[in-house]
């Protein structure tokens, strides 16, 4: 994977994924201790595109997981081709086994422990599933195996980079949590966060994206039903693109950011209370 945690920021960074020392550093041991990562804050600080990173700049196949409420086993591990099993009982005798790879579909987790190839598997926004399926994911994430009834245990070929992502809805179990290097990301400053924009937006002034970074900075501070996420700031600065302000020395005055809060903030309340507190009218 990462020879060092300068080699993981330096190749998360050719990727586009600025990280900081925590980031690179957690990046660098989940590789080389193999153990599984889990990255936890708030929504659109970048998890989930951390693994993107990840995998792209170590050239592994990304495996995605998306966690709801109502996944189940068939949905993230396994289930049977019960229309094919039941093509082959019809076709020969009885004595087949039907209970074989041949008739198993794969679901993202077998995929990723089957997979002979380098691969990431991102189990994404692990809050949103029941606490059932955390205890689905102990022996996957402890030993890298699953263990199928009618097969026996499967154990990972190669083993994958894990990856579990959460928003912090809900407190994950402390079993899930032990078997997991733990990384907290955060809003980034604005210094950070400007520089995620240039690299994002490379047409952008560094000027115009450090005032971008800053206001946002400022309107994270306010009692705000959603925050704005790092995603929502790079948008920002490609909707100023768009519009043909991005070259203006005024290109964020007042009736530019009252014109495009809707990038920024989802709710009408929140955008009422930041055109009252930025003084927009």
């Amino acid at each position: 994977m990462f020879d060092s945690p300068a080699d993981a920021s330096e190749r998360l960074a050719a990727t586009g994924y600025l990280s900081d020392d925590a980031i690179a550093t957690t990046a660098y041991l989940a590789g080389a201790l193999g153990k599984p990562l889990l990255a936890e804050g708030p929504a659109g600080v970048g998890k989930t595109q951390l693994a993107k990173a990840i995998a792209e700049a170590t050239g592994a196949r990304l495996i995605r997981l998306q966690c709801y409420e109502g996944l189940d086993e068939a949905r993230a591990l396994y289930e049977w081709n019960y229309k094919k099993q039941l093509l082959r009982i019809q076709a020969t005798s009885a004595d087949d086994d039907i209970f074989s790879a041949e008739f198993l579909l794969e679901r993202p987790l077998l995929k990723a422990i089957r997979s002979t190839d380098p691969a990431v598997l991102l189990i994404d926004e692990m809050d949103k599933a029941d606490v059932e399926v955390e205890g689905l994911l102990l022996e996957l994430l402890s030993d890298f195996q699953v263990t199928i009834p009618e097969l026996g245990t499967i154990t990972a070929v190669r083993r994958p980079y894990v990856i579990l992502t959460s928003n912090a809805t809900r407190e994950l179990s402390e079993a899930l949590k032990r078997r997991c290097l733990y990384l907290h990301i955060g809003y980034p400053t604005p210094e950070r966060e400007r520089d995620i924009v240039l690299a994002q937006v490379p047409t952008i002034r560094a000027e115009l994206a450090e005032k971008l970074a800053r206001t946002v900075a400022t309107l994270r501070a306010m009692e705000l039903k959603k925050a704005p996420s790092v995603a929502e700031t790079v948008d920002w600065a490609r909707t100023l693109v768009a519009l043909g302000r991005a070259e203006l020395e005024d290109a964020l005055d007042d009736a530019t950011v009252a014109g495009t809060l809707g990038v920024v903030l989802k709710h009408a309340s929140d955008q009422d209370r930041a055109v009252k507190e930025l003084g927009l009218r």
